[in-house]
């Protein structure tokens, strides 16, 4: 059996002091969009997950994003949004929010380019995922919402996948705060529950844990 790894999935939040080293020394990191985690939250990349949809997508996939640094060091390029998924929310959305009338424009054809011009994997997460993960998330009451986050998709995708089964996984830069469509509480309590159930952790817990040990090996003085 291959032993267990620890996944480092580090969101564009704030991440503590000395949480770099920590997410260095992971088997895997997945970082997001533009990678804003990079610097105080360390340098290592491995997968870059993508809002492939949007005018997050359209300023990606038709700029130099693919020219970054973590985006260079990446050998996998994740897209979030399933099309087809987002498709059949195209109309839905004109109704009841018309302001986001271009949220459903669809990128993942510029991101496969990409991965593929650049000799990297490339993925994209499943409309079944992103339905589990909405049914997960209404026992936690969210207010109407319109789609999770991609950080939630993707942490879903990995905890719910046969490939990270045997895996720990770990969060750095998730404070669940952003935009006011996404429903930000129920995805705290969504992951809280899993923290709970010992599926996830934080890194704060890691942090604190590397501090207890480097105390308790020092000479008593």
């Amino acid at each position: 059996m291959m032993a267990a790894r620890r996944i480092m999935i580090v969101g564009n939040g704030s991440v503590p002091e000395g949480a770099a080293g920590l997410i260095d020394a992971a088997d895997l990191v997945i970082r997001f969009n533009d990678c804003r985690s990079v610097g105080a939250g360390g340098s290592r990349t491995d997968i870059v997950a993508v809002c492939n949809t949007g005018r997050p997508g359209k300023a990606m996939a038709q700029t130099g994003w693919a020219g970054s640094p973590p985006v260079r060091a990446a050998a996998a390029i994740w897209c979030v949004r399933d099309p087809e998924k987002f498709a059949a929310m195209r109309e839905p959305l004109s109704r009841s929010h018309p302001d986001l009338d271009d949220f459903c424009d669809d990128y993942t054809a510029g991101f496969a380019g990409i991965a593929a011009a650049h000799g990297k994997a490339h993925l994209v997460l499943s409309r079944a995922c992103h339905e589990a993960l909405e049914v997960e998330l209404a026992v936690h009451a969210p207010p109407p919402y319109v789609v999770p986050s991609s950080g939630l998709v993707t942490i879903a995708h990995v905890l719910s996948s046969p490939v990270f089964a045997q895996d720990a996984v770990c969060l750095a830069g998730f404070g669940h705060q952003g935009w006011e469509w996404h429903p930000f509480a129920a995805e705290r309590a969504w992951v809280e529950a899993h923290v709970a159930a010992g599926r996830l952790s934080r890194i704060d817990s890691l942090l604190g844990a590397s501090v207890l040990s480097h105390s308790s090996s020092e000479p008593v003085r």
